[in-house]
């Protein structure tokens, strides 16, 4: 177990970073002082402030998406990370804009409620 675990952990750690890479990659204004290009200034939406960023929960095809806006603490809840880890085998880091997650609008709105009462 103590080794699954580890080996989990590592996953995580490795996920982390490639998403850290690819935002920095593509200079996202996320933080404070952040850099964004010219032609990406227009791909933020007015209601994604700074330390945000939104999530689109597809998980079939029949149901409308629906779009959260979520802050970047979000990262560090562990179901959170599940999912992102879904994502990345679903659709890869090759994704603009609103990132979709492969999982039912009702999964995020309990990792949002979660996070509340934590």
């Amino acid at each position: 177990m103590a080794a699954h675990k580890k080996k989990g952990s590592i996953s995580l750690k490795l996920l982390i970073k490639k998403l850290q890479n690819h935002l920095q990659s593509r200079k996202i204004e996320i933080f404070r002082g952040f850099e964004c290009k010219e032609e990406e200034k227009d791909m933020v939406p007015d209601d994604v402030k700074e330390g945000q960023f939104a999530v689109l929960a597809t998980k079939n095809e029949e149901e409308e998406p629906i779009r959260f806006v979520v802050e970047l603490c979000v990262l560090k809840h562990p179901a959170f990370l599940r999912l992102l880890k879904m994502a990345e085998e679903e659709y890869g880091f090759q994704q603009k804009g609103t990132l979709a997650m492969p999982c039912q609008p009702e999964e995020i709105r309990r990792i949002l409620k979660d996070m509340i009462w934590s």
